[in-house]
């Protein structure tokens, strides 16, 4: 397995997402055992792994849907588990979660879903809250599209729409559960430089649950590769480079599926 990087930055500080000794289970049923990894600030954050072995379930133990059955999990030092709930509710309130689907409220337009957060967790004004609203959209290239409705614009379009709703309170962190399932190969890549873009312009550091190929080796600059037969972690890295040198023949396997498919084709 690779070495677990340093839990410190090299300034000393404690990196925004520390896991530790991290078991997944469901009563006796033990999904993932072992993990720990670090996520550094900027990361772009991979969890990857085959189907079933629980990727969108570690992305629900760290934003703090599911506790963990053993192990801890850090942010920026704090224990999520060990602090009392209103910390805990502190914390949480600054990450940005995406769906697969989107999660859009059917019955509400555009900058409806978007303000939500905003009219939940703020003091701003209407007005202040449609400006905020106005620009996040057209952040994520839909502006002029406030008043349609999920039911009216397409699949990437909603997928654009649910990032803009979680980027609404400028989190630090962000959270994406396999954001390019059910999008065309162009749409996908549209949304990976959008995912970059958001990156380097909010400042934020990214946690991306996928096994899309051309988005992990494209974007990711770091990763936790999960095993389903062994039920832990049995890698951990650059994608890129994991794709270059890792030793685990699971691992060579699912990050050397694109080469398959060129030699198919």
């Amino acid at each position: 397995m690779t070495a677990a990087p340093p839990s410190r930055a090299a300034n000393g500080e404690e990196p925004p997402i520390r896991v530790e000794n991290l078991t997944m289970a469901f009563g006796s049923f033990v999904l993932q055992r072992n993990l720990t990894f670090t996520v550094n600030a900027g990361d772009i954050f991979i969890i990857m792994g085959g189907s079933g072995c629980g990727k969108s379930t570690l992305m629900r133990h760290l934003i703090g849907l599911i506790e963990p059955a053993f192990g801890d999990v850090f942010y920026h030092g704090r224990n999520l588990w060990k602090v009392e709930a209103k910390e805990r509710e502190a914390i949480v309130r600054r990450f940005g979660v995406t769906y697969q689907q989107g999660a859009l409220w059917t019955s509400m337009t555009l900058a409806e879903n978007v303000a939500l957060p905003l009219q939940e967790y703020t003091d701003l004004t209407l007005r202040e809250i449609a400006d905020v609203v106005a620009f996040k959209l057209a952040l994520v290239g839909l502006a002029g599209f406030e008043d349609y409705y999920p039911s009216e614009i397409s699949g990437g379009m909603a997928k654009r729409a649910g990032l803009a709703r979680a980027i609404a309170l400028d989190p630090e962190i962000l959270f994406f559960d396999e954001p390019s399932a059910g999008l065309d190969p162009i749409s996908s890549r549209r949304l990976d430089d959008l995912i970059v873009q958001l990156r380097d312009t909010l400042g934020a550091t990214i946690v991306l649950v996928t096994h899309e190929l051309a988005s992990l080796l494209s974007i990711g600059t770091n990763s936790v590769f999960l095993d389903a037969e062994s039920r832990t972690m049995i890698a951990q890295g650059d994608p890129k480079e994991l794709l270059k040198s890792a030793k685990h023949p699971t691992v060579r396997a699912f990050l050397s599926r694109s080469e398959a498919l060129s030699s198919a084709a």
